[in-house]
This record gives structure tokens, C-alpha cells and sequence, in this order.
């Protein structure tokens, strides 16, 4: 709509004319994604004008490759317009691109028509020159894109059943640790609707200053020109590649106005199905339903254009070759994928193929791959430290080694796809093989060494030592309709029998004492071990994993059923066997807890004071006197106090809280997890901050976790591990 397109454009001229630049920055974007594409204004496209004036605010916050890029994309669409020339140039000159930035004045003053302007260019111009003289130029088209190395998969992979778990990925030769096992791009993705404003609907990446819109509708972002041409909205190209030469400009001027005038345009060399194209017929029905039902849209059509088969069941199943759960689906569940899949139907009727059937047995194919997407999609999940990178902050700045760091590592869905491939890896709550993204390819790399014809298995969801058995059965059974029967599943370890225990009354007893509900759950695990009714194909992990010995020492009667009563209240411990009642222990507990959730939210709003800390540690003596010096409610309760000293400024209290945290966790965790080295990445930026030379060992054991976890991407997925690796070299 170009009359609102205007209305947002001079409330951003309003902003930039006030100083405030960011805001101006929001209301241009606002422009652009409403902004009719052959819509003119003042004789120029609006489009090209409001890319220009985003540039001069992405200029005036020293967001140079962001303006550069901005400048580029005018030209794309208005290649005589000067002022987009000029700006260009002048932001050349702050990245001291002396080069580009003397041939964009000079087609700049070629372009000009008013004597004035070719007076301010020219003056431009000569100090450009003069800088040239005396600096360096580096050519620099604004690239935004950070490519993933061409790491090519080390395994064999084979795709076999067994009884328990059915279809899954085995290797048929031998797996290194830290080896690429599988790498994949999505069959079909979607942004999920929460991030729609703030990530980029095809890559997943955080959207940059410059963000991008389709230029046929207003729903998706981008985070380049790359990301929109593959996504492929319904493109106006004839817009875009209208290139229009200059008599005025000849030999290495006119080729250096092509480069720039086509070079967003340039194909991204990576082939990709045009998802969006069918979306975009100037409807909403795309922002409107789930994601789920728009991903399932995307398969539908793909599978139509791909001509893999004619709305035909069997043949769909064939194409996608996935397994559903519709059958274990509650009531409420089917009616929602009826209701869904009727309307998606119709959607696709009026915006893609008119042709298609509207029926009965056409909606229960929709309802198929809906229950496929459901059981067998992958959440797209962003990690980062909240106070090392703020995605608001455009110029990608970290925190430095110096500065303490407090929060936790965040895990964010942004976005579900389908892998064909990726879908087949079963399950395990210990896996040995991890599942991580860059942009939106899938990449699943092994953590311990597997031997051939083993199982390749990754998490769907929370891992031994995060969650207890029974939350962790609880999620798959509600998610994937399935028990989970990996090894940590049906074998008694150690971390689901030290999450949640209670420390004995006798005095130097560290026996475990477990509630009834971990008891429970634990002589079930007793009883599989001891029966035929499980046949696990898993290999047996090392003692060091599961703890065996540990378990021996502190729960061995966890083995004898006759020792312990299971009809009452009463609980024991399952070393000594002492008889106690829990519940004055867990209304302690559950009092103490307030404290430290108190501090939490103190230490959130910036608002530490002693008081607050001292009511904590209180809460962390409680803690020591009931809980079992291993339950993660430690670890939890030591993390939060040395977050509020960090805060408060007093770095060797905080310290000494992370490293009793880490200990703890060191117990519940096998060696090398991922947990720890996020924990560790705390500690070592308090350690650098104190100037501690431990820090440099508290390095390599983060450097060695997080490769093995993400092998050569570990430093592109989180930059801050250069600043760690630099200070490490520092210190020694």
C-alpha cells in the first residue's frame, strides 16, 4: 500500500531529523515491507528512497556493511539515482574503501543534474582522492553471509529395524569422537510465529539492521538478498535486472555500475526450492494458521511441482517415506489436524492449484502428512549467551574475556523443518551423537567413539541428567507417543538416582534417600534389568558414564527389594537403611526455595542488595542439611549465588560458587557434556577477570567440549570461544 508506505516514511524522516536513528531505522523497515515495488515517488522508486534513507541512519550508527548493503539494494532497483550513488560513496570511505568509493562519486557526479550537487560531489571527491594517496583500500561489496565449511560426513550410514525402536541409523564402520556423522538441508522449514519481527524466514539467523522484505507480500524478513531470492517469493525480477546503462559512462566505470547495479541480484550457487512462491499471492492465510499446517503446505506443494506423486495416499507415504501417530492421538489432537487440514485445503485451492480436489479423501492425505510433520519435524534451535551477544545490538559486538559472564546458555526454537534423512536417527537420553544447525542445515556429529554397526542415536528432548525418568517419559509420550527404552531408560544410573535424593540423618552416611516417586521409577528400571521384557540394542555405556561403583557405594540397596518399604510414607536410606519421614525435610526445602528464586528475580532487575544475598545462603545451608550433597538443586542453588556476587562485583565469592557448582554437576553429567563446558564458560570469564592463570585450563577443557560437541563450526556458532582461545594463549 503506497499511501502507507508514505505515512511510515515521514514518521522516519521525523526520527532521523530528531537524531533518534534507530527509530527511523524501524519505521523505513515498516515502509519497505508495504511499499508497492513500482510504486514512484518524486520520481524515484519508493522502495529505492527508503532504502536510502535506512542507509543513511545505518551510516549515522556505524553500521557501515549494513549501509553499504542498503545503498546497493537502491541501485539494484534505481541504477541512475545519484543520491544512492553519493551515499555509497561516503560509506566506502568509513570502511576505507577509497577504490569503490572514488568510481561511486564519480558516477555519482555523473548522474547529478543539479549544479550544486556536482559542487558538493566534486569537493567529496578530492579528499577521497587524497586519502587514497596515503591509505589502503580493500575492496568490499557488504557481504553478509557466514558460510559453512564444506566438512563432508566421515560415516557410513545405514538405515536398519529392530523390534524395539523400529527404523534406525546405524554406521557400518567405526566413528571417531567429534567425526560429522550427517549433514542435511531441510526437505521444508518455517519460522515459527514468535519470530517472525526478529529472525530471518529462511536461514534462522538473527535478522541484521538491513533486514530485508519480500517484495510481493508483507509477511516474511530476510536477513539478505540471498535469503529472499532462495526462499522465493513471487519476485517482480523484471524490476529488479532492468539494468539500465549510461552513455556517460564507459570502460572500467560502466563495468564497475554493472557490478553494483547486479550484484545482489547474483545467484546464491546453492540450490533451493522456492518455498515461499506459493504463499505469496497477497493473502494472509500463511501468517494466519500454525506453523505446522504452513509447513505442511510447503511438503504438499513441493511434492506437487516436484511431480513425486498425484495426491495419491500411497504415494505420499512413499515420497516422505515417515511414520505417523495419528492413531495415538487424543480426541481433542485429531480434531484440531481436521480442522487444520480442511482449511489449509481450501487455502491451497484458491492460491495454488485450483484443480485440486476438495474431499474427503484429499483432506485425509493433508491429515497424513500433518501427522508426519507432527511426529517426525525438527525444531531449528538458536544458542547463545544472553549477556555475550544482545541481538538488538546491529554491530555484532561481544562481551570481552574481561567482563564476567552470568547468565545462562539459552536454547531458542526459532523455527521447525522436515529431514528425510535427520527423522530416521532414533532416540537415546544418552546419546552418543549431536544435533546442532547452521543457518537452517542439520548437522549431527558423534560425541564418543562408535563402533560399527552401532546405533547412531541423538536426544528428541531433555538427556539423562537434565530431567528425571519420569519427566523425560512423560515429554516423548506426549510428543512422540512413545516409552523410551535407550539404556538410561531401563538400566538404574547414577544421575537419575542423585537428581532429586535426599541426604541420610546418620551422621557420615551419604547414603541416597529417595522419594517415592524416584523409588518407584528406579525398581522398575530394577525389575527390566533383572527380566527378558527389554532386549536393548544399545551397547552397554562405560561404568564411568552410568557410575556403577558410585552406585554401589551410596545406594546399594536399591537392588534389594525386601530392604525398604514401598506401602507408606516412610522412606529409607538405601545404603545404611534408616527409616525417616520426608516430609518435614521437603516443606524445608520448598521454604528455602523462595530465597533463592527471590534473588533470581533481584539479580534480573539489577537490583542486587545484601539482604537478598544473605537470605540466599541461608537457603543454600538448608539445602546442604537435607538435600544429598550430589541433587541438582545444588548445583542450582550455587549458580544463582554466583550469579548475584558476579553482579555484585565480588568475583572470588563468585568463583568459589561456580566451582562448587560445576562439581556437582561433574557428578550428574558424563565427562565431557555439553552442560558442563557452558557452565565452565561462566567460570572462565570470572577466572579472567581476577586474573586468574587457572583460567587457561578451565580453556582447553571448554575448547575441548564444545569442539567435540560441534567440531570445526564450534567457533562460527559461538565467537566468543576466540576471545577464551586468545586469552588462554595469553595467559600461558
Amino acid at each position: 500500500n503506497k499511501e502507507s508506505a508514505l505515512q511510515l516514511k515521514e514518521k522516519g524522516n521525523g526520527h532521523f531529523s530528531t537524531g533518534h536513528y534507530s527509530k527511523a531505522v524501524q519505521f523505513y523497515t515498516k515502509a519497505l515491507r508495504v511499499a508497492p515495488l513500482d510504486a514512484v515517488d518524486k520520481d524515484i522508486k519508493l522502495v529505492a528512497t527508503l532504502y536510502i534513507n535506512r542507509a543513511s541512519c545505518l551510516h549515522k550508527l556505524s553500521l557501515l556493511e549494513e549501509s553499504l548493503r542498503d545503498c546497493s539494494r537502491a541501485l539494484a532497483l534505481s541504477p541512475r539515482y545519484a543520491k544512492a550513488w553519493y551515499r555509497r560513496g561516503k560509506v566506502n570511505t568509513s570502511l576505507s574503501n577509497y577504490e569503490d568509493a572514488i568510481c561511486d562519486l564519480k558516477v555519482a557526479m555523473d548522474m547529478e543534474e543539479t549544479c550544486s550537487g556536482k559542487k558538493q560531489i566534486e569537493s567529496d571527491l578530492k579528499l577521497v582522492l587524497d586519502q587514497n594517496k596515503t591509505g589502503n583500500s580493500v575492496r568490499n561489496f557488504g557481504g553478509n553471509k557466514h558460510r559453512v565449511d564444506d566438512e563432508e560426513p566421515h560415516a557410513e550410514l545405514r538405515c536398519v529395524s529392530s523390534p524395539i525402536k523400529g527404523r534406525g541409523m546405524t554406521s557400518q564402520c567405526d566413528i571417531a569422537p567429534s567425526s560429522l556423522v550427517h549433514r542435511e538441508e531441510p526437505y521444508a522449514a518455517i519460522i515459527l510465529k514468535t519470530f517472525r519481527e526478529t529472525h530471518c524466514h529462511f536461514c534462522f539467523n538473527e535478522l541484521p539492521a538491513d533486514s530485508v522484505p519480500c517484495p510481493s507480500c508483507s509477511i516474511p524478513l530476510y536477513c539478505s538478498d540471498s535469503c529472499q531470492i532462495q526462499a522465493g517469493g513471487q519476485v517482480a525480477k523484471k524490476y529488479m535486472r532492468n539494468k539500465q546503462t549510461t552513455d556517460m559512462l564507459t570502460g572500467e566505470l560502466e563495468q564497475y555500475f554493472s557490478e553494483v547495479t547486479l550484484g545482489s541480484l547474483s545467484d546464491s550457487g546453492v540450490d533451493c526450492y522456492a518455498e515461499h512462491r506459493h504463499e505469496c499471492c497477497g493473502s494472509n492465510w500463511a501468517s494466519v494458521l500454525p506453523s505446522e499446517a504452513v509447513l505442511a503446505g510447503r511438503i504438499f506443494v513441493k511434492l506437487v511441482e516436484l511431480k513425486e506423486h498425484s495426491w495419491d495416499r500411497e504415494n505420499i507415504k512413499k515420497s516422505l517415506d515417515l511414520c505417523h501417530n495419528y492413531a495415538q492421538l487424543p480426541l481433542e489432537s485429531k480434531m484440531e489436524l481436521h480442522v487444520y487440514s480442511i482449511v489449509l485445503l481450501y487455502c491451497l485451492h484458491n492460491s495454488f492449484a485450483s484443480d485440486l480436489e476438495l474431499n474427503g479423501a484429499t483432506i485425509a492425505k493433508v491429515i497424513v502428512v500433518m501427522s508426519q510433520i507432527k511426529l517426525n519435524c525438527m525444531a531449528i534451535v538458536r544458542v547463545r549467551y544472553g549477556d555475550i551477544y544482545n541481538p538488538l545490538n546491529q554491530s555484532k559486538t561481544f562481551s570481552l574475556p574481561g567482563d564476567p559472564i552470568t547468565s545462562n546458555l539459552e536454547q531458542v526454537r526459532v523455527g521447525q523443518a522436515l529431514y528425510l534423512t535427520g527423522s530416521l536417527f532414533n532416540h537415546s537420553c544418552l546419546p552418543n551423537v549431536h544435533s546442532y544447525f547452521a543457518s537452517r542445515t542439520l548437522f549431527i556429529r558423534s560425541i564418543e567413539f562408535v563402533a560399527s554397526g552401532s546405533p547412531l542415536e541423538m536426544s528428541y528432548g531433555p538427556q539423562l541428567g537434565q530431567c528425571d525418568y519420569g519427566i523425560r517419559q512423560g515429554f516423548l509420550q506426549r510428543t512422540y507417543s512413545f516409552e523410551c527404552q535407550c539404556v538410561g531408560c531401563t538400566r538404574v544410573n547414577f544421575p537419575d538416582l542423585v537428581l532429586r535424593a535426599f541426604r541420610c540423618v546418620q551422621p557420615n552416611c551419604l547414603g541416597l534417600v529417595l522419594d517415592q516417586y524416584t523409588l518407584e521409577h528406579e525398581k522398575h528400571k530394577v525389575h527390566l534389568q533383572h527380566s527378558s521384557e527389554v532386549h536393548n540394542l544399545e551397547p552397554l555405556k562405560e561404568v564411568g558414564e552410568l557410575k556403577n561403583e558410585e552406585i554401589k557405594k551410596l545406594a546399594p540397596l536399591i537392588f534389594e527389594e525386601s530392604n525398604y518399604p514401598l506401602e507408606n510414607h516412610s522412606v529409607c536410606c538405601l545404603k545404611c537403611g534408616s527409616i525417616y519421614d520426608l516430609k518435614p525435610l521437603r516443606g524445608a526445602v520448598d521454604d528455602a526455595e523462595i530465597h533463592l528464586m527471590n534473588l533470581q528475580e533481584v539479580v534480573a532487575s539489577n537490583r542486587i542488595n545484601p539482604d537478598a544475598i544473605s537470605k540466599a545462603l541461608g537457603s543454600l545451608e538448608v539445602f546442604k542439611s537435607a538435600l544429598h550433597p550430589y541433587n541438582k538443586k545444588l548445583a542450582a542453588a550455587e549458580d544463582i549465588l554466583a550469579e548475584a556476587y558476579c553482579s555484585a562485583g565480588q568475583l572470588q565469592q563468585a568463583i568459589s560458587h561456580c566451582m562448587a557448582s560445576i562439581e556437582i554437576l561433574k557428578k550428574i553429567f558424563y565427562s565431557g557434556h555439553i552442560a558442563l563446558g557452558n557452565e565452565l564458560v561462566k567460570l572462565s570469564s570470572i577466572q579472567l577477570a581476577l586474573g586468574d592463570p587457572a583460567a587457561a585450563d578451565t580453556i582447553r577443557e571448554i575448547v575441548a567440549i564444545f569442539s567435540k560437541h560441534y567440531g570445526k563450526h564450534a567457533e562460527i556458532l559461538f565467537p566468543y570461544l576466540q576471545h577464551l582461545k586468545r586469552e588462554g594463549h595469553r595467559l600461558i
